[in-house]
């Protein structure tokens, strides 16, 4: 009875001495979230924010598994949608293994979602939203690697000043993010003198012959419209089927291939098609070039700006997360170190320049770009040129 009993302890005590070793494996394992429009009008954007960190981990991940960690990456569909991505926040957080997201495409998403991540301590680094708000809520754990709206609807109104122009119409989407860099576009352009005609936000994506007969009426220089791609393509289309002559001058999120397929010749006709962006063209950077082969290759797709930026979001996180563990004795850090260390990083080279945060966590050098539609063939997109570029700082 007594050997019986010893069998038993025995193997119960060597199955306890697996599962420890189980649970302490499963342990060593740290996720990356992403969170980004993966379906709808918006996925090329969102899907280019998933491969971006996907490659990321795939290259840099090496110091934290010499380290006996396995990185993986946890894709979330937010729809480009407040409700989804606070949804998906939630399930994000309830993942302890989850130390780092890279989100969201859209400001308006961002926002709630965000609170979800800070009241969790989790870090999150955005690639390309712009909204002010995104950074100035005294949140330690929220991040950009991009510039802001209130920067980059500025920098669209400069652009007109100086091509000599002297009126415009601005136009927003109504969200966080168009209607945002609408507005600051709108500021802007009354201090620099320039005469605003009119201003309304819609939401109308197909019709838009109400609103064009005022726009037409008042032979505005140039219309601004701030949005996304799929709404906005269609506006400017209809604009010059209706004989506007004028510049079409729009924010990042015009930024597609889509852009040229929905919109065809009328793009580059009259005065032309210009975007501003917070990121230029992946090959504007000096670094990028074996990215962009790698992505081509792993994808079978040209990367657009936002891959690149989420490349520096899990760069930066990856590299948080390594110091972190290494503070912590080579063991699991925790979420909060993890958020110091990106805060701590100072100069750290990225594919689009050296990444310092600020204390709201705005990078404290972003580039701006002003991008020429040059073709109205979609395939061409990649080929659009930069007509002006700066770099400003973020309001503090």
């Amino acid at each position: 009875m007594r050997n019986q009993v010893a069998a038993i302890t025995s193997t119960l005590g060597l199955l306890c001495l697996l599962l420890a070793g189980g649970c302490e494996k499963e342990n060593k394992i740290i996720k990356i979230a992403t969170q980004s429009p993966l379906s709808g009008s918006q996925s090329l954007f969102g899907s280019d924010v998933k491969n971006g960190t996907q490659l990321a981990v795939e290259h840099l991940s090496e110091p934290l598994t010499k380290m006996g960690f396995k990185v993986q990456i946890a894709p979330f569909d937010d729809q480009a949608n407040p409700d989804t991505g606070v949804a998906n926040a939630k399930a994000i957080v309830a993942d302890p293994q989850i130390l780092g997201v890279v989100a969201h495409v859209n400001s308006g998403v961002m926002i709630p979602s965000s609170e979800e991540y800070h009241a969790a301590n989790l870090c999150s680094i955005s690639p390309s939203t712009t909204n002010p708000r995104v950074t100035m809520r005294g949140h330690f754990d929220v991040n950009r690697v991009c510039g802001r709206d209130d920067i980059q609807g500025g920098v669209g109104a400069q652009f007109v000043k100086a091509q000599g122009l002297k009126s415009v119409w601005v136009m927003g989407d109504k969200t966080a993010g168009g209607q945002g860099v609408a507005d600051q576009f709108q500021k802007k352009a009354g201090e620099l003198g320039l005469k605003v005609l009119g201003a309304i936000g819609t939401e109308e994506k197909i019709n838009f012959d109400p609103i064009l007969s005022p726009v037409l009426a008042a032979k505005p220089d140039c219309i601004y419209f701030g949005g996304s791609y799929d709404q906005i393509a269609v506006f400017f289309k209809q604009a010059r089927q209706k004989g506007f002559k004028g510049m079409c001058l729009s924010c990042d999120a015009f930024d597609s291939p889509d852009a040229a397929r929905i919109g065809g010749e009328p793009l580059i006709q009259g005065a032309g098609t210009y975007y501003s962006e917070i990121v230029g063209p992946a090959n504007a950077y000096p670094n990028t070039a074996k990215f962009i082969t790698d992505f081509k290759a792993e994808f079978n797709n040209t990367p657009n700006p936002y891959a690149v930026m989420a490349y520096d979001c899990a760069s930066v996180l990856l590299k948080a997360i390594e110091n972190a563990a290494n503070d912590n004795g080579g063991k699991m850090p925790t979420r909060e170190n993890v958020c110091k260390a990106v805060r701590a990083l100072q100069n750290f080279p990225a594919l689009s320049g050296n990444i310092t945060f600020n204390k709201n966590g705005d990078p404290v050098n972003a580039k701006y770009f002003i991008m020429k539609v040059g073709s109205a063939d979609p395939a061409k997109w990649g080929e659009n040129k930069i007509s002006q570029s700066m770099e400003i700082h973020p309001p503090e």
